[in-house]
């Protein structure tokens, strides 16, 4: 039979087999028990929470919004474990070592291995990582996250988004990827910012509103390289020159498709003073894919995600 102890640390008087009585240091209150009891409290609260989400589902049924599947946990994401898990890094054996363009051999690359655009200073960024590629369910979750206003799923995408922060980086600040107003207003939340915010509180590094979209800008969708940067070379200006100048900025976006928009966002903070400016996103377009492998919302200039389907907005 157990010795129980009470707050001196003295042992209290012993009880019967039938029952016990001790001192709950956690809560402060006294507990009467038995070994059978015991053994029951031990796994009450897990036999509890699975019969209270049994009964939750069969009242309120809920599907995961990527796959479909059944969801058998009350959480606030509406996506299973497996799709959550599914999203794989971004692997290349040729890339650009400044931008991280990925190739399909070396021959876009020099001997120093940058690609065309940074041999030629094309690029505002000194650097660019990303976690995976924009497609598959990396892609779902992305549109899940902006288009169908899931805000929730900013922190599984901002853990990928630490997962590919080099270790050895350091940064001063991180900055968002401004929306215009009007953008915002209608989404009713910038992504890249919840995305920031999510890392901040990974790296402590703190958040900044560095820049400021000066004017709305045509949808990028369909455009060139050339037209894509010549479309946002204005649109954005520094807030404050004093908070980012000689310091490191981390600029953060969900996704990379020609780079035109970061490059412009760096050039303002780099025109304000910034010593280095990187860029961060959770994907980005792989062009070694074939076209006919895209699916026909990747194209689509404004999306509205609603139980899963791809509205055009426009």
């Amino acid at each position: 039979m157990p010795v129980f102890y009470s707050r001196a640390g003295s042992p209290s008087v012993k009880f019967t087999r039938r029952a016990e009585i001790g001192y709950n240091r956690i809560s402060r209150g006294w507990v009467f028990s038995s070994s059978r009891r015991v053994a029951l409290a031990s796994i009450g609260p897990t036999v509890v929470h699975t019969v209270s989400c049994a009964l939750f589902f069969l009242i309120f049924p809920s599907d995961c919004r990527i796959c479909g599947g059944p969801l058998h946990t009350v959480t606030r994401l509406p996506v299973c474990p497996d799709c959550l898990k599914r999203p794989q890094p971004l692997s290349a054996a040729f890339f650009c070592v400044r931008c991280r363009t990925p190739f399909q051999n070396a021959f876009p690359l020099d001997e120093a291995g940058l690609c065309g655009l940074c041999r030629h200073g094309l690029r505002g960024f000194d650097a660019a990582y990303c976690f995976g590629a924009y497609e598959g369910r990396l892609r779902d979750l992305i549109h899940l996250y902006k288009y169908g206003r899931v805000r929730t799923l900013a922190r599984p995408l901002g853990d990928f988004l630490a997962a590919a922060l080099p270790r050895d980086e350091r940064f001063d600040a991180i900055a968002p990827i401004p929306l215009h107003w009007r953008r915002q207003w209608q989404r009713g939340f910038n992504q890249s910012e919840l995305l920031a915010q999510t890392l901040s509180r990974r790296t402590a590094v703190p958040v900044i509103k560095a820049l400021r979209r000066v004017h709305a800008t045509a949808t990028q969708a369909g455009l060139s390289n050339t037209a894509r940067r010549l479309n946002v070379s204005t649109a954005f200006r520094c807030r404050r020159a004093d908070a980012v100048a000689g310091k490191r900025i981390l600029l953060i976006d969900d996704v990379m498709t020609t780079g035109s928009t970061a490059s412009a966002c760096a050039a303002a903070l780099k025109h304000a003073g910034a010593a280095r400016v990187a860029l961060l996103t959770v994907a980005r377009v792989d062009r070694r894919l074939d076209v006919s492998d895209l699916r026909p919302e990747t194209f689509y200039p404004e999306q509205v995600y609603a139980e899963g389907s791809i509205l055009n907005a426009e």
